[in-house]
């Protein structure tokens, strides 16, 4: 991991394949690839966006704070955003991690790259901190991922889309 900009709000890591850095509005176009694509949003918190107008709303609330990092993730080889996520700490103490991409990009170890380099800006700055993940019980490819970057299955729970329309079981991970 390279990190380019230590400055919160700017932060922006590199990776073999991979530029982490800050979403825009001027992003919504090249978001909607995935965020209006039913496929990627079958497991999402959020419902598939009709309009890009939907994803330029959620764009608006994308914060980055001293403990929620959100990123874009931008492939080097043709520097296109090819999807989103973020790590945040939760209430109960532990580091939650999350990430997104577009149908194209799946199962190339994108999402393993970009949630290695979150978990490794977080534990460059706040030392060997506890980590989580859910995944739909269902959607194998991210319980692989989570396992991946060292967590393990400690239980079943539920998570529900914002909206309410979707309810999912979910496979809860931790790190030891």
């Amino acid at each position: 991991m390279n990190i380019i900009s230590e400055q919160t709000s700017m932060l922006t890591i590199t990776t073999e394949r991979l530029i982490l850095r800050p979403l825009t509005l001027n992003d919504a176009e090249a978001a909607f690839e995935w965020t209006g694509d039913e496929r990627v949003a079958k497991y999402m918190i959020y419902s598939t966006h009709e309009r890009v107008e939907t994803t330029r709303e959620w764009l608006r609330t994308v914060k980055t704070t001293d403990t929620r990092f959100e990123f874009g993730f931008v492939r080097k080889s043709d520097n296109k955003l090819i999807g989103s996520g973020g790590i945040k700490l939760l209430d109960d103490g532990f580091w939650e991690f999350g990430y997104n991409f577009r149908f194209d990009c799946w199962g190339m170890g994108y999402a393993t790259e970009a949630s290695k380099a979150m978990i490794e800006l977080v534990r460059s700055r706040y030392g060997n901190v506890k980590l989580k993940a859910e995944c739909a019980d269902e959607n194998t490819a991210s319980a692989h991922v989570i396992e991946k970057c060292g967590l393990h299955f400690v239980g079943f729970g539920e998570y529900q889309s914002y909206d309410g329309k979707k309810t999912f079981k979910a496979k809860i991970y931790e790190s030891r």
